[in-house]
């Protein structure tokens, strides 16, 4: 014999919900003291936050980009070059190790940032390091203290530094990658970048910003020429053998002449040393036209590849400050702690039995 089907209600019926909302209401507003105490004490926590967060002040350069090209019209001579073994680097065309966004990349590597961070600055005088002045102005050294490691200092090579220096410069620059350091594009489709500090310090974030801008372009436009910057060298120092080797050989033959002024037409023999010096000077003559041909086009593709930086806006004192307003602040933790308040009483009156 089948049971009888019960049906339950699964789901809280509209009227329920406006009754357990007309409590909710009414309880709260027994609480109403409880509530405006908590309210005035987020308030307050808010007011005395806005007076303990420090200012953060943020430096802001941007520079385009332009990628040299590699090759272009010099894909067509440069078989030329080739000729006498010489590769023109990128004068055929095709990519190398840094490209594209890759810059961006360069920006947050701890090699970049060290080398920025080692630097030294000015201020009222007095020469410091960067990472000094980090140091002093988040009072790293008040912490270390109970690791005996509040009188370390980094004057010197960073090749020669310690264990626990080279850890204290890696744990500063994971966190200026995390939370100062800033590299973005403005427009997808442009080619400008945009390099953001922002520190609590208006000098540092200059300061750092300018230097770390500085080192990276550099960097990046020495590494993009690098390989056909070796090439004009070596072409460079075999063109200035040559042609030594050349001025000897006019020199030689100029002496050939004057031993023998008047050499007998009949006795052939006495010309041979003065032939042999002239063969020398047309040798060394064709070998040092070719390679000075191959310089220039080495030279060309030189400045083909070199990437231009062009530096648009650079970071000028005051900086931007971005700082929580007191009233604002109040508002903010006057809400919260009436919402918070009103949250815990409303959970508690709801779930509490």
């Amino acid at each position: 014999m089948d049971k009888p089907e019960t049906t339950e209600p699964d789901e809280l019926s509209l009227k329920d919900v406006l009754l357990k909302y007309k409590l909710v209401v009414k309880y709260l507003k027994t609480k109403i003291l409880i509530i405006a105490v908590f309210g005035v004490l987020g308030g307050a926590l808010g007011l005395t936050y806005a007076f303990i967060k420090k200012p953060v002040y943020t430096a802001t350069c941007t520079f385009v980009l332009d990628e040299g090209k590699a090759g272009g019209g010099l894909s067509q001579v440069a078989g030329l070059a080739s000729l006498a073994g010489i590769d023109l680097g990128g004068a055929t065309g095709g990519g190398g190790v840094f490209q594209g966004d890759n810059i961006m990349e360069l920006y947050k590597s701890r090699n970049m940032i060290e080398k920025v961070l080692l630097s030294e600055i000015t201020v009222n005088n007095n020469k410091q390091l960067l990472i000094d002045r980090y140091i002093k102005v988040l009072g790293l050294r008040r912490k270390w203290k109970q690791d005996d490691i509040d009188t370390i200092n980094f004057q010197g090579a960073s090749g020669s530094f310690s264990r626990k220096q080279d850890s204290i410069i890696t744990d500063i620059a994971k966190t200026i990658n995390k939370k100062v350091l800033k590299i973005s594009k403005p427009d997808k489709k442009l080619t400008i970048i945009e390099v953001d500090i922002s520190f609590v310090d208006e000098i540092f974030a200059k300061e750092f910003n300018d230097k770390l801008v500085t080192t990276v372009n550099d960097f990046y436009i020495k590494t993009k020429t690098k390989k056909t910057l070796t090439n004009v060298n070596i072409l460079q120092r075999q063109a200035d053998s040559v042609k030594n080797v050349l001025n000897n050989s006019l020199g030689g033959v100029a002496s050939s002449i004057d031993a023998i002024p008047n050499a007998n037409p009949l006795q052939t023999i006495l010309k041979v040393p003065s032939q042999r010096k002239q063969i020398d000077v047309q040798a060394s003559s064709a070998i040092y036209a070719e390679i000075v041909k191959n310089l220039e086009l080495s030279k060309i593709t030189l400045r083909q590849e070199a990437p231009l930086i062009q530096v648009i806006d650079n970071p000028v004192l005051p900086l931007v400050v971005t700082k929580i307003g007191k009233i604002a602040a109040a508002i903010i933790g006057l809400f919260l702690g009436v919402f918070l308040t009103s949250l815990v009483l409303a959970t508690k009156k709801l779930f509490g039995n």
